[in-house]
């Protein structure tokens, strides 16, 4: 990965700053307006005696806690990861979220015991005066508008811990609606009794029934959070996140197949773990460089996540003889060339030269070279024999002193031979040098750009030869190619 300038960084850290502002501020607006809920409902539900507001106040007091428990988990949270978290501290909030789902139980299993009770066991008389329903008016008001705020969050950050405030404030919001119908019903069957001849006494007991319409959709929405929660808590993978990342993998250039994608949610950020499959011959630059590609690609889609890419080699079915050899060579840490391959009877010999290091002994040297040799047998089934030449690779750069030589005398000679060979012109950057008791040479020759390599180098090689003839002390000599401007005549 490309290391991120000193701005970028700065801007990370700016941005992450500030989100952690804005989650700490929507908590806490949280936990104040579940104060002011919670005194509210309490006062007026002991006043006029309903469960329904009641039992509503003990689930604001119980978002009250929640809220409380949200805040906290969201400032430890963002706390950057140190030694003992690498991981840092995100699983706090998707614990925060079970926590509130198992308070959240506790209290619908009271409010239906007490349900249960004024139904079947106690009668309890129930006032529906007009604070009942302006305190579930400004109830609704609150919470709606809360949730609004919350969700929105929660939405922007990942935050799981506002997500579950949220769900708490929506569900208040259908709660309150419930108790609001129970209320009405009490108020009929007191206005009915008063100015008609119906008596319809069990339309009171319809604040009994309103708690308990409450507790059903407390309960269903904290099963849903529950379920969630621990989900977040054993690294179970989202639904549809795992095929959706491998589908925006394959889709980079080189990548054969995605073997393995594995994720984890620690609160907002996300984790992953991806091994991805690449020809054995793409060099480490190159599988750097596709690596990087599937970690944006995967950062595209979830922008706070931290991606690990494994690369495990492969040895795909359209692979050439060369490209198999080097890459086993280079398991070993060597290096062919000039392969040949000779099929004999069905059987392939191989004769290719093999570089070594040349800090290596001949025992060490040959050694590492029978073990490359005993791997190309094993993945070449019908290979027969194989002979190699072992020289060093030469890592070091040879400086050694020359002296300059006026290369009149060469230069004819050099255009002589570039004459008797098909395709040469244009030689010219003849340098010549002495060298001990040899002459050092190098120039430039320009050929028909349309030539093939192959028959490129066998010119070269003829060229070098004839000038071997002619000048018998020639020893390195360089011959540099390049194609004409022009096509020959």
């Amino acid at each position: 990965m490309p290391e991120k300038s000193p701005d970028t960084i700065d801007n990370i850290t700016l941005d992450q700053h500030y989100a952690e502002k804005e989650k700490r501020t929507a908590a806490l607006s949280s936990v104040a307006a579940a104060i002011f809920l919670t005194s509210m409902k309490l006062v007026v539900g002991l006043l006029t005696n309903s469960l329904g507001i009641l039992s509503e106040a003990a689930h604001s007091a119980l978002d009250l806690a929640a809220a409380a428990i949200t805040y906290a988990a969201v400032k430890i949270s963002d706390r950057q990861p140190d030694r003992n978290h690498p991981y840092g501290f995100g699983k706090v909030e998707n614990l925060s979220a079970l926590v509130e789902t198992l308070l959240l139980f506790v209290t619908c299993i009271w409010i239906i015991y007490e349900a249960v009770q004024r139904l079947f066991f106690k009668s309890v008389h129930v006032e529906a005066s007009i604070w009942s329903f302006i305190v579930m008016g400004i109830s609704i008001i609150i919470d709606v508008t809360r949730s609004r705020m919350l969700m929105k969050t929660a939405k922007k950050h990942n935050s799981q811990a506002l997500e579950a405030d949220a769900l708490h404030f929506s569900t208040d919001v259908w709660s309150s609606s419930v108790v609001i119908a129970g209320l009405v019903a009490v108020a009929a069957a007191d206005w009915l009794k008063t100015n008609t001849a119906y008596q319809l006494d069990w339309l009171k007991n319809a604040d009994a029934v309103a708690a308990l319409g409450v507790s059903g959709l407390v309960i269903y929405v904290s099963w849903q959070l529950g379920k969630r929660a621990v989900a977040a808590l054993v690294d179970s993978a989202p639904q549809g996140m795992l095929p959706k990342i491998e589908q925006a993998i394959l889709k980079i250039p080189g990548i054969s197949t995605v073997e393995r994608v594995r994720v984890r949610h620690s609160g907002p950020a996300l984790f992953a773990d991806v091994t991805i499959a690449l020809p054995r011959s793409t060099s480490f630059e190159e599988a750097h460089q596709i690596a990087s590609q599937a970690e944006q690609a995967i950062q595209a889609l979830y922008p706070r996540s931290d991606v690990m890419v494994h690369v495990d080699p492969t040895s795909p079915n359209n692979e050439t003889l060369v490209e198999r050899l080097w890459s086993i060579a280079s398991q070993y840490g060597l290096s062919v060339h000039s392969i040949r391959a000779y099929d004999v009877r069905d059987a392939m010999s191989l004769e290719l030269h093999t570089e070594v290091p040349e800090n290596l002994t001949l025992h060490e040297a040959h050694n590492r070279v029978t073990e490359f040799e005993a791997k190309l047998r094993q993945e070449i089934h019908n290979l027969d024999e194989i002979v190699t030449h072992i020289e060093p690779v030469g890592d070091q750069v040879a400086k050694r002193e020359v002296f300059r030589l006026n290369s009149d005398q060469i230069n004819p000679i050099i255009h002589q031979v570039a004459g008797q060979l098909p395709g040469v012109t244009d030689c010219h950057n003849i340098r010549t040098y002495l060298e001990n008791e040899s002459i050092s040479l190098s120039f430039h020759c320009k050929m028909d750009p349309e030539i093939s390599i192959n028959d490129a180098h066998e010119i070269t090689v003829q060229f070098e030869n004839l000038l071997r003839t002619k000048i018998p002390e020639l020893g390195r000599t360089v011959i540099h190619l390049e194609p004409a401007d022009e096509g020959i005549q």
